[in-house]
C-alpha cells in the first residue's frame, strides 16, 4: 500500500519522512511521533471519542491529531500520537482488565449510527451470532457451529460501544497502563467483548481453559462465548469459505466449543 503524500503529511504539519510499521497489515506508517492510517467511515466518531477522554491509571489509548484547520480527517487520512510498547498476546488477564476499565469509561456513549451501515463478514458474523441475521455456511461451518447454535438462548443485558479485538490491540510498556488500539466498534454487552477475547486466546495464542474459568463471574458468560464462537466461525466461513475449515482450524475450535458448551448448560 503507498504511503501518505506530501499533501497528507503537511495537512498534519509534519515534515519527517513516513516509515510503514510493523503491524497494522502493512497500512499503518509513522512520522516523527505521529502515526497515519488510512481513515474510514468511522474515523471521525472515534477520534471524537478518544480525544475527550479522561486520563486513567488503568489504560492508555492513542491520542487523535488533528489537521491543520481543526479536522481529524485530511485526504482521506487519520492521525493519532505515536505510543509506546508492544503487544503481548499471552497476557490476556491483563488485556481483559484493561478493556473493562475503558468499556467503563465508554460505556455512556449513545449508539453509533454507523453500525448499521456496514456490511462485511466481521458485521455480518457478528449479526448472525445474534441471531439478527441469518446464513447458508458451508458443509463443515455449518457442523461445527452446529451444537453452539443449538445451546444458544436470549439473554437480557445492556448493549454499548464495545472493543470487538482486543488481544492483538493491546501494548504493553513498563511502568505504564496497558495501551489499548485499533477499535473496532460494536454495539455489544462489554461480556461479549470479553468472551471474544478469551474465545481468540484459547484456539489462537495458547491460552489455557483456566481463563475462561477466571471470568467466569461475567453475565451470561456461557452464552457469551456461544456468541464470541458464533461470530469468529461465521466470519471465518464469510471470509474463507470451505477452504477455510482446514484440519488444523477444526481442531482449534474443537474444545473451545466443549469448554463453551459447559459454561452454557
Amino acid at each position: 500500500m503507498q504511503g501518505p503524500s506530501r499533501q497528507v503529511l503537511d495537512a498534519f504539519s509534519l515534515t519527517e519522512p513516513p516509515v510503514r510499521l510493523a503491524g497494522g497489515q502493512g497500512e499503518t506508517w509513522r512520522s516523527g511521533a505521529v502515526v497515519l492510517k488510512r481513515a474510514d467511515a468511522e474515523s471521525t466518531w472515534r477520534a471524537e471519542v478518544l480525544s475527550a477522554l479522561p486520563e486513567s491509571g488503568d489504560f492508555r489509548v492513542a491520542r487523535p491529531v488533528q489537521a491543520r484547520g481543526g479536522a481529524w480527517v485530511a485526504f482521506e487520512w487519520e492521525a493519532s500520537e505515536l505510543l509506546i510498547g508492544a503487544t503481548d498476546v499471552r497476557r490476556q488477564d491483563e488485556v481483559l482488565t484493561a478493556a473493562a476499565a475503558f468499556h467503563e469509561a465508554v460505556a455512556g456513549l449513545p449508539r453509533p449510527g454507523f453500525i448499521d451501515a456496514r456490511h462485511d463478514p466481521w458485521a455480518d458474523g457478528d449479526r448472525v451470532a445474534w441471531r439478527e441475521q441469518s446464513v447458508e455456511g458451508s458443509p463443515a461451518y455449518v457442523d461445527l457451529v452446529g451444537p453452539l447454535v443449538a445451546a444458544w438462548r436470549p439473554v437480557e443485558l445492556a448493549a454499548q460501544v464495545v472493543h470487538g479485538d482486543l488481544p492483538g490491540n493491546v501494548m504493553f510498556a513498563d511502568g505504564l497502563p496497558p495501551a489499548i488500539i485499533d477499535w473496532p466498534v460494536y454495539w455489544r454487552p462489554p461480556s461479549w467483548a470479553a468472551a471474544v477475547a478469551v474465545a481468540d486466546a484459547l484456539c489462537w495464542y495458547g491460552a489455557e481453559p483456566d481463563l475462561a474459568a477466571r471470568w467466569a463471574q461475567l453475565p451470561e458468560w456461557g452464552q457469551m462465548l456461544v456468541r464470541a464462537l458464533i461470530y469468529r466461525m461465521t466470519t471465518d466461513d464469510l471470509a474463507g469459505g470451505v477452504a477455510t475449515w482446514t484440519d488444523a482450524r477444526r481442531a482449534a475450535y474443537a474444545p473451545v466449543i466443549e469448554l463453551a458448551l459447559s459454561y452454557a448448560a
